[in-house]
């Protein structure tokens, strides 16, 4: 039989809820191990827009500043319409007010998650690791591993997205179609792309295009669409998810219309650097009335509030629940009374733990719910082919857009007591 290998907290995901967690926890005095089941970096999406909550959770678990100097602060955003001969509409976001001193830049994927790793102890992520099952083991659990490893742990945490083993052992309900995908692309340019540092996003044609600069030579993109069965180009879709080639006809397609340097963004984009998904969503009130957390075991990022990215805060509150949860997690446990000869009680240390994470589920479970009910109607809204709808968005998207954003992003997940 496989030795069993003992961790106090295991964490199960290595994308950015389960590199922010762990990293959390460091800085909190605690040791975790993150169990990823890629054999290197999972980089999927490219890049992601990191807004004034984000940043907070950035600067909490350290690495804000250094981020910072990779990335480019978004000055505001440009909406146009690829059905009609309406000017864009410009909408800046210097605010004001309760919203000041706000946020905004796009982040390779990449960068933050070499930024996390190198600040994270040698040993903190063992790549290679599927988990095929979990069991209860006393006030442990056991989580047994592809390659025949078993790992024993006072705390579980699901940070493994969509298809979330944990969440299953939660017996959360498993996230829906939004009847939406998304292509999304990374462009370098040889020279200085040219670019403002702004949001550029337009609609029509029935998708949602967009693109806007991480840094002075890289440019990310993405295309939002409802698939159609009845057109043969996109009818077989997951082939068409893993032909890059058609992915970038597509869109070249759908946005004609649009200027010719947002169609130089795409043109000139790697086909290893174009990917297609299907937008999944957890059903808001399966946030509000199923399990977060349970004993010595919860879910966080895409694994507790997969959301459509249509308000860019997919990224921005996983780094919100990783940093709520350090610190709920780290008050809980090393705040640990001992017996008289120095060891832990194990019955009050898992009733300690039990608190922290439910103190971590009562933060959590209603800014998901905010935030997954949002992006969800924002999306309908933006994408929607209605006369009304479309003229709306056309005159007053851009401001509307802009304050939607820093609304959402007007959150602080609170700092962490260095250990």
């Amino acid at each position: 039989m496989e030795e069993i290998q003992e961790h106090d907290i295991v964490i199960v995901g290595g994308g950015i809820a389960g590199f922010t967690t762990c990293l959390g926890l460091h800085r909190m005095g605690l040791r975790s191990i993150v169990l990823e089941s890629w054999d290197s970096l999972r980089i999927t999406g490219f890049a992601l827009t990191l807004w004034t909550n984000a940043w907070r959770a950035l600067d909490a678990v350290g690495v804000g500043d250094s981020l910072r100097k990779r990335s480019l602060q978004m000055q505001g955003f440009t909406v146009a319409s690829l059905d009609s001969d309406l000017p864009p509409s410009e909408s800046t976001l210097d605010a004001t007010g309760k919203y000041a001193n706000h946020e905004g830049r796009c982040v390779k994927r990449k960068d933050l998650l070499e930024t996390m790793l190198e600040a994270l102890p040698q040993g903190s992520v063992r790549f290679s690791s599927k988990v095929i099952c979990i069991e209860k083991s006393g006030h442990f659990k056991l989580i047994h591993l592809a390659d025949g490893a078993i790992l024993k742990t006072k705390v579980l945490i699901g940070c493994d997205g969509v298809k979330s083993v944990v969440a299953k052992e939660l017996a959360l309900q498993e996230p829906v179609s939004s009847g939406r995908s998304a292509i999304r692309g990374l462009s370098e340019f040889s020279d200085c792309h040219g670019f403002e540092p702004k949001i550029y996003v337009h609609f029509g044609n029935g998708v949602r295009f967009g693109f806007l600069p991480c840094d002075v030579k890289c440019v990310y993109w993405f295309c939002t669409f409802t698939p159609c069965p009845k057109n043969t180009n996109i009818s077989d879709e997951k082939a068409f998810e893993e032909d890059p080639i058609r992915m970038k006809q597509f869109v070249l397609g759908k946005i004609a219309t649009a200027p010719r340097n947002a169609l130089d963004v795409v043109e000139r984009t790697e086909l290893s650097r174009i990917s297609c998904a299907e937008l999944k969503f957890r059903l808001p009130w399966n946030l509000l009335m199923g399990n977060i957390t349970k004993d010595n075991v919860c879910v966080a990022g895409d694994a507790l509030h997969p959301m459509t990215p249509d308000i860019g805060q997919g990224g921005c509150s996983s780094l919100e629940d990783a940093v709520v949860l350090a610190r709920c997690l780290g008050e809980a446990i090393l705040g640990k009374p001992k017996l008289d000869n120095g060891e832990v009680n194990e019955e009050e240390e898992y009733g300690r733990i039990k608190q922290g994470l439910e103190k971590y589920e009562k933060d959590r479970r209603w800014r998901s719910f905010n935030l997954v009910s949002t992006a969800f109607l924002s999306g309908y809204i933006q994408q929607s082919e209605g006369k009304i709808i479309s003229f709306l968005r056309e005159k007053w998207l851009a401001k509307y857009t802009a304050d939607a954003f820093l609304r959402l992003a007007n959150y602080d997940c609170g700092k962490l007591v260095i250990a």
